[in-house]
């Protein structure tokens, strides 16, 4: 079954509800949902970490930088992290239940060990609140680590993808049994079109794992239509980058923003490259310092290699409040 005909299932089930009319069309019903909190899982696309989240942590009064803290602010609340007294549990380079991240540490949650830690804190999800959960951006990093290594072939990349949205799914069925009645669940953006898929030469590659993850996510929650919305990062990344990205006001998808190597793992793709989160306003790509083209970092795409700018966050987290609003 194609990603389109999955898609369409899964809305189209949805779609079946008269509760839900809302959702698939209608332009009568006021959203009813009032959030008062936004409980978040997942990786470093989520984490909202003050000025280590992953983009162009600009410190500017008003700035967000972040697709999360967007969301939150659409609806008038924060979104803080768990360090901080809230309930965004996302860690960087996290992966979904292989306790070794991304980047080879053993230290960081899970994605499954992130709810786990919530479920335990004796926390109750209410009517009013918001869950969202993302993941695979962190196992795509390490089965397309292990193929260009040469100890994986591109079949059982392929494979693994696949089980890796099984794995996601049966993390947003655990949120809905414990309450959860407005789960948002967003998969990885399709990682061929990242500068990393470009620099190895394995953008289509990519561009399949992505696909069969969400598909496989898909298929495994898709009788949850009344408490989970799918929000469709791949198809909506696709049209940022696509030839089409300057009506989106970004100017080039191929470059980096970011100019703040870190001499570590980082975020997985290898040591001495480009780390979002260590940057700032003061640690950009020297082009856009020079300014000899008249780009501001917000008008390229990817922070890193992996990682999105302000703008392109920002632009995301508008798309998904606007899904939420128009659901609940």
């Amino acid at each position: 079954m194609t990603v389109f005909s999955l898609r369409r299932a899964f809305l189209g089930l949805a779609c079946a509800s008269a509760a839900l009319l809302a959702a698939c069309g209608s332009s009568t019903t006021e959203s009813a949902l009032v959030p008062t909190r936004i409980i978040a899982f997942g990786d470093a696309f989520s984490v909202v970490k003050s000025g280590a989240s992953y983009t162009v942590n600009d410190s500017a009064s008003g700035v967000i930088t972040t697709w999360l803290g967007q969301f939150a602010n659409s609806y008038g609340i924060t979104a803080t992290p768990v360090a901080s007294g809230g309930y965004v549990y996302a860690q960087a380079n996290a992966r979904i239940s292989n306790t070794t991240d991304a980047a080879g540490s053993t230290t960081t949650q899970t994605v499954t060990q992130q709810i786990d830690a919530f479920l335990a804190s004796g926390v109750t999800l209410g009517d009013s609140d918001i869950v969202t959960i993302n993941a695979g951006i962190s196992d795509l990093v390490v089965e397309m680590n292990a193929v260009t290594a040469g100890t994986e072939t591109s079949a059982t990349m392929i494979a693994n993808a696949t089980q890796y949205g099984k794995d996601l799914g049966a993390q947003v069925r655990r949120l809905v049994a414990a309450g959860g009645k407005h789960v948002v669940v967003v998969g990885p953006y399709n990682m061929g079109v990242s500068p990393w898929a470009a620099s190895l030469n394995q953008s289509g590659l990519l561009q399949s794992a992505t696909g069969k993850f969400n598909d496989a996510m898909l298929v495994s929650i898709v009788d949850l239509g009344s408490s989970v919305l799918y929000i469709d990062a791949a198809y909506y990344f696709n049209l940022v980058s696509g030839t089409d990205h300057a009506n989106y006001g970004v100017a080039t998808v191929t470059g980096l923003a970011c100019n703040s190597v870190d001499t570590g793992a980082g975020i997985g793709t290898g040591t001495g490259q480009v780390n979002s989160s260590l940057c700032t306003p003061s640690t950009l790509n020297p082009a856009i310092v020079a300014n000899s083209a008249g780009v501001t970092y917000d008008q390229y795409l990817f922070a890193d290699r992996l990682y999105f700018t302000p703008i392109a966050q920002r632009l995301f987290g508008i798309y998904a409040y606007g899904r939420v609003h128009l659901r609940w």
